[in-house]
């Protein structure tokens, strides 16, 4: 008979259905003996007339269910469990030896015997209580047997024999009686027993529990293929047995101690890929084995080598699992646990490796302590040596052959990491002189350049281009420890980035990176220079500022990297502008030159918008200029200057495409913003007066006239004006308040503008609406 359902879920579904009948059964039995009566009642005698039909004799449909039944059964069992305890521990003393086996005999008997009776009749649940009782008092037995009978034996040596004895006998209850569910898994508990407790009553010490947990396991994967419960102790077991192999093979103090360790990681390993060729399900088993065989062989040349060199060996020894890929003969849960256990060991090879060269590339922060100092590096007598190199150059050689084999992308991915880390640092490690380790970092650093520009696979481009970019940076620290190897290494650097950038066939993403990098690398190279000169700091500015004017230079030739390099070159411009900051006269040169650049760059069409970039410079530093000169009066620079640009503004309006910020914009701000800012430093009520009137009179103008610029500068430059005048006054009224009153209308606040939010968010899109309907 087939069936869609596994064995053990069809018989569990068939029981509840029998349990359901037998319900039913006992119900229609009820009923049939009510109506019996009811009818012999009706014959003897007329039966008075009754609302409703009287409750059957059987069971209520809540007290037949099976769940109630399993309840009471249960309970009747623990119950019964109980008083069998208290027999044995309490009343035990009371009997002789005679009764006490009479007694414990044939209560043993007796319910070990009656499940056979119940099954018989159909009561299953019953027997299954009661057998649980009777395998229970079979425990109670071997305890009194031992308290009476055999008090001076080693209890641990008795447990272990009485286990074994308990699981045989389960074993064959159950065997006999296969329709209980209780006495096989009962068995299987057991049987997992004897052998731990014997080794620990033998005192064989972690290896014999080791070797003891193996056997069981093995015994337990065997009565796995019949038995599928009998899986789960076996991976605990045999995992644990792993575990004791493992952990005295890493304390070994010698090759010949690691020996009796590996002997029993190596048993684990082919019960492990056993189980898996054998069984498909079991293909967990598989890279456990796997990485069990690489600790024993591995673990017998740990002790003997340093710690370096020991990681070399587990790879050398867990790496060549992934040839498994190639051997289709292999079934495919051994040979899919045999590549999962050698990238494992890869994975657990590089991440230590690479924590091993971490501290050469972190030290290079060191230079900062003091630039140019010509301190050369000095090699750390118990750093990891070449061992950590050749791990690392292991593991990437271990990925790109995985990655020719499977032609997947993550494993070139992953080999071009570890390989940079290796090559990048193996100078290092091995004590070259300074030249050889950056000549080998600037030859490591181009190679990762060029493979991001030319990827061999999707994503590898990417870790290339980390790579190539975190060489960079650390070598680049690096040479701040010598003049000579400052503008030797980031000469060619950014010469490098510079080919990046043009290499046509690369990735966009690339090249502009490679484009930023060269502007970075340029702007480096002038503040070194200046710095070499023994200039001033300020002065440092005017060189710096040929960077952008060199990208604005160049402009359309600069092709798809035109937009990075320019956004780069102008961080440039405001370091330059930063550097120049200590001096109001460099300054305002800075400004001017700065502002001719911009200028230059907005001759072309596509660039306009740098045009008003440019005016803004130049206005800055005019008044930048006139500040150090000590002008207190603004306006008298300012509108002969704001009164033409208004009327060249009126004549540009002629014009329907002009808006008003093109206009007017320029010709009020000229006045407005110089204004504003020396009135924000002015302690008298005339300036802030005369100019709030302005203010209000361009914000009506604009107002009036429909235009946007005015009516928004205008309004600005008014409530500026106006909180400086308000804010004194607020600072004493919020002097004299209690400190509980601001938090308060804050929160009064608050509520108000949440319950009026949607009306608020409606005020404010109409507000948009009309600025925007502005000219």
């Amino acid at each position: 008979m087939n069936s869609p359902l596994p064995p053990a879920e069809e018989l569990a579904l068939i029981d509840r259905e029998l349990a359901q009948l037998d319900a039913r059964r006992l119900y229609l039995l009820g009923r049939r003996d009510w109506l019996l009566r009811l009818l012999q009642q009706s014959t003897a005698a007329p039966a008075p007339l009754r609302w409703g039909a009287p409750a059957p004799a059987g069971p209520a449909k809540e007290a037949s269910t099976p769940g109630a039944q399993n309840v009471l059964l249960t309970l009747g069992a623990v119950l019964l469990a109980v008083a069998a305890l208290a027999f044995t521990l309490i009343s035990w003393g009371s009997m002789g030896i005679a009764g006490r086996s009479a007694v414990l005999g044939a209560v043993t008997a007796a319910a070990l015997a009656a499940p056979v009776v119940l099954l018989r009749r159909g009561l299953r649940s019953t027997a299954e209580s009661v057998a649980a009782v009777g395998l229970l008092l079979t425990v109670l037995d071997a305890y009194a047997l031992y308290a009476v009978g055999m008090p001076d034996t080693d209890g641990t040596g008795y447990a272990a024999g009485a286990a074994a004895v308990l699981a045989a006998v389960w074993a064959g209850y159950g065997s006999a009686l296969r329709t209980l569910r209780l006495p096989l898994p009962a068995a299987v508990v057991a049987a997992q027993l004897p052998l731990p407790l014997a080794a620990v009553a033998g005192e064989a010490g972690p290896l014999g529990l080791g070797w003891a947990l193996l056997v069981t396991a093995a015994l337990d994967a065997a009565l796995a293929l019949r038995v599928r419960a009998a899986a789960v102790p076996a991976a605990v077991l045999g995992s644990a047995a792993l575990l004791v192999g493992a952990a005295r093979s890493w304390s070994a103090d010698s090759a010949a101690q690691a020996l009796a360790p590996a002997a029993l990681l190596l048993a684990g390993a082919a019960l492990g890929t056993a189980a898996a060729w054998r069984e498909p399900r079991a293909r967990a088993a598989a890279p456990v084995g796997a990485l069990a065989a690489v600790v024993a062989v591995a673990g017998v040349a740990r002790p003997e080598l340093e710690p370096g060199w020991a990681l070399v060996a587990h790879l050398l020894v867990g790496l060549p699992l992934l040839v498994a890929l190639r051997v289709p003969a292999l079934p495919e849960a051994v040979r899919r646990g045999s590549v999962v256990a050698g990238v494992v060991v890869g994975a657990l090879g590089a991440l230590a490796a690479g924590a091993a060269v971490a501290p050469v590339l972190v030290a290079r922060l060191r230079v900062l302590d003091e630039v140019w100092a010509a301190t050369a590096p000095v090699a750390d007598p118990y750093g990891p040596g070449a061992s950590a190199t050749v791990a690392l150059l292991m593991t990437a050689g271990a990925s790109w052959w995985l990655w020719r084999v499977s032609a997947r992308p993550e494993p070139v991915v992953v080999a071009v990491v570890p390989a940079w880390a290796a090559l990048f640092t193996a100078p290092v490690l091995l004590g070259f002189p300074v030249a050889v380790v950056f000549a080998v970092q600037l030859a490591v650093t181009g190679a990762a350049g060029a493979l991001a520009l030319r990827p061999p696979a999707r994503g590898a481009g990417i870790a290339a281009a980390v790579c190539a970019l975190a060489g960079a940076a650390n070598v680049s620290l690096g040479a701040l420890d010598g003049r000579a190897a400052t503008f030797a290494v980031w000469g060619l650097l950014g010469a490098g980035c510079a080919a990046g950038a043009a290499y046509g066939p690369a990735a966009r993403w690339v090249r502009s990176g490679a484009a930023v990098c060269a502007v970075g690398y340029g702007t480096g190279l002038l503040v070194a220079a200046a710095a070499v000169s023994d200039l001033a700091v300020v002065w440092w500015a005017l060189p710096v500022l040929a960077v952008p004017a060199s990208v604005a230079a160049l402009g359309p030739r600069l092709g798809a990297v035109r937009l990075p390099a320019e956004i780069a070159a102008g961080v440039s411009g405001v370091l330059a502008l930063a550097l120049s900051a200590g001096r109001p006269g460099t300054l305002a040169l800075t400004l001017a030159l700065a502002g001719v650049v911009c200028a230059g760059a907005a001759v072309r069409p596509e660039r306009r918008v740098l045009g008003w970039a440019a005016g803004a410079l130049f206005v800055a530093a005019t008044w930048v200029r006139l500040a150090e000169a000590g002008v207190t009066a603004p306006e008298a620079y300012s509108l002969p200057v704001t009164l033409p640009a208004l009327a060249v503004g009126f004549l540009r309006r002629r014009d329907a495409q002009a808006s008003s910020w093109t206009a007017y914009a320029p010709g009020l701000a000229a006045t407005l913003v110089p204004s504003l800012l020396a009135a924000w430093g002015d302690t008298g009520w005339v300036r802030p007066l005369v100019l709030g009137a302005a203010a209000l009179a361009v914000t009506l103008a604009g107002a009036h006239r429909r235009l946007q610029a005015p009516l928004l500068l205008g309004g600005a430059v008014l409530a500026a004006v106006a909180v400086h005048e308000l804010a004194p006054y607020v600072v004493q009224v919020a002097g004299a308040l209690p400190r509980w009153v601001p938090p308060a209308l804050a929160g009064v606040l608050l509520l108000a503008v949440g319950a009026t939010y949607e009306k608020r968010l409606r005020d404010a899109r109409r507000l948009r609406a009309a600025i925007g309907r502005l000219r």
